[in-house]
C-alpha cells in the first residue's frame, strides 16, 4: 500500500477521515476515504500501488473488462450500453463534426471505439487490462496501447475521451498534463466520472457502489474536478448528466446493503437521484465534463 502525503488537487498535507468503505467486488477489504481540509477533495488513502492494483480488478463482475452478460445486472448493463454508446457518439460528433482522430483513454473492450470507427472517426485507444485490450484490438483491428504516459508522445488528437477512467489513474496531475499535450488546438477533452455529491451517494453512504474502492482512487465533485483541470491549463466548456448511472449504481448498492439486488428500491432511488439533481445544481450520479485548452 502507498500513502498519499499531498492532496492531488491543492497539495495541502492535512486530511480528515471521511468514510470507510468496503471493497464488495473482489477482496472484501475496507479502505479509508479521506477529505482534504483545505479544498475538500476526497480520495482513497492509503491505496494499493501500481504494482498491487491489478489484483483488485480480477473479477468477472467487472463488466467493462469482460463484456460478460451473465446475470440480470450485467444484461441490463449491456442493454443500456448500446443506448449510451449512441449518446457518446452524438456528443463527439457535435463537438467535432469533421470526424477527426479520436483517442479513448481506458477504452475497455473497445465498444465505443468501434462505434466511432464505423461512423468515420480515426480511432486509437489505451487500455491497461490485457484481456480487455485483446478484445478491443480484435473488434477494432487496431493496436491498443497499454500505458497512458508513455504512449502517443508525438501525436495530438481532435477528441480525447475518458469514460469513467480518471478516477482510476495513479498519477493524476501527470495524466492531466499529458492530456493537455495530446489534445490538439480547438480539440475537446471529455471526462466522465462519478459524483459523490449526488442524491444516490447520500442515500447509500458507505454502500454507494460508485466509491468502488480501491479501484477508484479519487472521488470527484463538480468543484474539485473543475479546480484540478483549470489549474492545469484547461477551461470547462459544459457539464452533462449521465442519467442511467443512478439506476445502475443503485442496483449494485442495494446488493451491497443486503446481499441481494432490490430492483424496485433501485428504480425509486435512481429516480429520486435524478429528480434531486434537476433541482440541485445538476448533481447527477455521474457527470460528463467537456474541457478545452486555454
Amino acid at each position: 500500500m502507498e500513502r498519499i502525503i499531498n492532496c492531488p488537487v491543492c497539495q495541502n498535507k492535512i486530511f480528515e477521515n471521511y468514510l470507510e468503505v468496503q471493497d464488495y467486488t473482489v477482496s472484501q477489504e475496507k479502505f479509508q476515504i479521506v477529505s482534504c481540509k483545505s479544498c475538500g477533495f476526497k480520495f482513497t488513502n492509503p491505496r494499493p500501488d501500481q504494482d498491487e492494483i491489478g489484483e483488485y480488478y480480477k473479477a468477472e463482475s467487472y463488466i467493462s473488462h469482460t463484456n460478460t452478460s451473465k446475470g440480470l445486472i450485467a444484461k441490463i448493463y449491456q442493454i443500456v450500453r448500446k443506448y449510451t454508446l449512441k449518446g457518446k457518439l452524438n456528443l463527439i460528433n457535435s463537438l467535432y463534426p469533421q470526424k477527426g482522430n479520436l483517442l479513448d483513454v481506458g477504452c475497455g473492450t473497445g465498444m465505443f471505439l468501434n462505434e466511432a470507427r464505423e461512423n468515420g472517426w480515426e480511432v486509437n485507444g489505451i487500455e491497461p487490462d490485457l484481456g480487455a485490450r485483446q478484445i478491443a484490438e480484435k473488434i477494432n483491428k487496431a493496436t491498443i496501447k497499454k500505458e497512458i504516459l508513455s504512449s502517443f508522445q508525438n501525436e495530438q488528437f481532435n477528441t480525447i475521451t475518458m469514460w469513467h477512467v480518471l478516477e482510476h489513474v495513479h498519477l493524476l496531475s501527470e495524466t492531466v498534463n499529458w492530456l493537455k499535450e495530446r489534445l490538439a488546438e480547438n480539440g475537446s477533452l471529455i471526462v466522465a466520472v462519478p459524483n459523490h455529491e449526488s442524491k444516490d451517494a447520500e442515500i447509500y453512504q458507505a454502500q454507494w457502489a460508485a466509491y468502488d474502492v480501491p479501484r477508484h482512487l479519487y472521488h470527484f465533485s463538480q468543484k474539485s474536478i473543475k479546480q484540478l483541470f483549470e489549474q492545469n491549463g484547461f477551461r470547462l466548456e459544459k457539464t452533462l448528466p449521465m442519467k442511467f448511472d443512478s439506476f445502475y449504481v443503485s442496483m449494485l448498492s442495494t446488493k451491497y446493503q443486503s446481499g441481494k439486488t432490490n430492483y424496485l428500491k433501485s428504480f425509486v432511488d435512481g429516480f429520486k437521484s435524478n429528480l434531486s439533481a434537476s433541482n440541485n445544481e445538476g448533481n447527477y450520479s455521474s457527470l460528463i465534463y467537456v474541457f478545452k485548452k486555454n
